[in-house]
Order: C-alpha cells, then structure tokens, then sequence
C-alpha cells in the first residue's frame, strides 16, 4: 500500500505543480514549454522503470515499458479527436490546457476504477482474457477501415444530461464552468461542456486500451502506472504534435496493427507464450514504422505538388 500512495502522492504533488506554479494562469503552450514538459514526463517514465527494475526485476520494468509504450501511442490517438473537439466548440488556444487538465484529472479517476475492475475480474474468470482479446481484434480492424474521426459531440449523452440539468451558455466567461445569470439562476458554460465531453471521450479509448495492457501484465500496480505516465504526458505531446498530426495519417493503421496483434498475443496465450522483450519490439517497430511511412509520404506528395506541370 505504500508503494500506491507514494505513487499517487507523487503524481499529485506534479499535479498541483502544474496547475498551481507552472498554469496558474490561462495562456497560450508554446511548442517550447510542449517540448520542455514532453520531455519531462518521458524522463520521469524512463526513470521509473529503472525504479522499477531495481526494485522489482527486469521482468517487471520490461512489462512497465512495454506497457508505457502502448499506452502512449494509443494516447496518440485521442490528439485527433482533441483536435475535432477543440474546433467544434472553437476552445479559445489559452483555455485548451486547462480543458485537458481537468479531463486528465477525471481519466485518472476513472482509470484507476476500470484497471481494479479488469483485475478482478481477471482473477476470478480467465476467460475474461479471450473477451478481451476477441475486442482488440475487432476494435484493430474496425480502425483500419475508419475514414477520420466519427466525434458529433452533439450527441454525446454528457451534454444531453447537461443540458437537462442547466442551460449552456455559448461563451468561456474566463474559463468558469457556471455563472449566474441577472436573474440569479445558475447556467453553465462552454468550457463545462467541453471538459464533460473530454471525460467521456476518453471513457470510450479506455476500454481499448487498458485490455491491450492486460496482454503484457496482470500486475495492477503496473497498468495503472503505464497508464498514468502515459496520460499525464498527453497534454504536452498535443500542444508539440498539434500542428504536424496531419502529416501522420498512417499511425492509425499503424495503431490498429498494435491492436490486433496484442488481441491475437491474448488469444494464443494458453499455446504460445510470446517473450515480453519480443512484445516491446514488436510494437515498437510497428509504431515507429507507419510514423516514418506516414512522413516519407507526405514530403513525397507535397514534392510532386511542387513541380511545375508540363506544358
């Protein structure tokens, strides 16, 4: 237990870090902070699996990694839907930090429920695996033929609650999340409903990728701490890929390729035991390959854009 509440101690004390030194106020990421935090949060990573292989194995660090590594790259994938988001509510640049740091604070929340719930349930019904395995499978290939990011947030169920409960304003009024009319009555605003439908959102990625977690690790210490580093290092990779998320259009092929192959690692199990080193190749190169595939592309089109037409 004190191994827990350290690491929660620790990931709140970064938190109130952030939030009450380095963000107290709303501005504008630049991509020099995105970086500098980017490359904090993966230091810190890298750092605690050392901790890790210190204190518990090699093994274990390798789980950690191989965990952290899924994780961060199906992280990725929320970026896109962020960015659908952030146009369709026409979020304001200085207020879209502190829209992902309230939907980090409830992922983490959530999360944390969802990890103890598969473990358990993982412990008492194996066969749970197979399920879980079967859902990866599928989710990979249905993100292989998906054309964009399928968000209406105007169906989301959040916003119908919301609605139902209080009327939404249409502006940020300095990033509260009610004001209160002349009237006295109470209204919320455009930054509530944002954050609710970040929260939801993020709902629905984690039900694929804490399962893929569960394919290199039964350890809940170790999912739950993946999961964090990966989480709270999002909102920097956002505000430093933002603007190049474009030219990486096949890191969702290369995402649903993770999918299957970790879905198929989980059904073949009880048959094949795949070495946990051979897991964190796999998946690395698989990432690292539609990411070069997706640059190598994009410079070859705008080259040919580029040359002047015959005649």
């Amino acid at each position: 237990m004190w191994v827990w509440a350290s690491f929660l101690a620790f990931m709140g004390a970064m938190m109130a870090l952030d939030l009450g030194v380095f963000n107290r106020k709303a501005h504008v990421v630049s991509m020099r902070e995105a970086g500098i935090w980017t490359a904090v949060w993966v230091s810190l990573a890298v750092l605690f699996g050392l901790g890790v292989w210190h204190e518990m194995g090699h093994a274990k660090a390798l789980e950690f990694y191989t965990g952290y590594l899924i994780e961060e790259a199906l992280s990725v994938d929320n970026l896109f839907v962020f960015l659908v988001l952030f146009r369709f509510f026409k979020v304001p640049p200085r207020f879209q930090h502190r829209v992902l740091v309230w939907g980090i604070i409830g992922a983490i929340v959530m999360r944390m429920a969802m990890i103890m719930a598969g473990t358990a349930a993982i412990e008492r019904w194996h066969w749970i695996i197979y399920v879980f395995g079967i859902f990866l499978v599928w989710t990979g290939g249905k993100l292989m033929v998906e054309e964009g990011d399928a968000v209406d947030p105007r169906h989301n169920p959040a916003i119908k609650v919301l609605r139902k409960l209080v009327p939404i304003s249409h502006g940020y009024h300095g990033g509260h999340f009610f004001i209160r009319r002349s009237s006295g009555a109470l209204m919320a605003t455009m930054m509530m409903a944002v954050v609710l439908v970040v929260e939801t959102t993020d709902v629905a990625f984690a039900v694929d990728s804490i399962p893929a977690v569960f394919a290199v690790t039964r350890d809940p210490f170790i999912v739950f701490t993946s999961n964090m580093f990966a989480i709270m290092g999002l909102r920097s990779v956002f505000f430093l890929l933002a603007g190049l998320l474009p030219r990486f259009h096949l890191l969702r092929h290369g995402l649903s390729l993770v999918l299957i192959f970790i879905g198929l690692k989980m059904l073949a199990e009880k048959w094949i035991n795949i070495p946990i080193q051979v897991s964190l190749g796999v998946v690395g190169m698989i990432i690292a390959g539609s990411v070069i595939l997706s640059w190598v592309i994009t410079d070859k089109r705008a080259g040919e854009h580029r040359k002047p037409k015959a005649g």
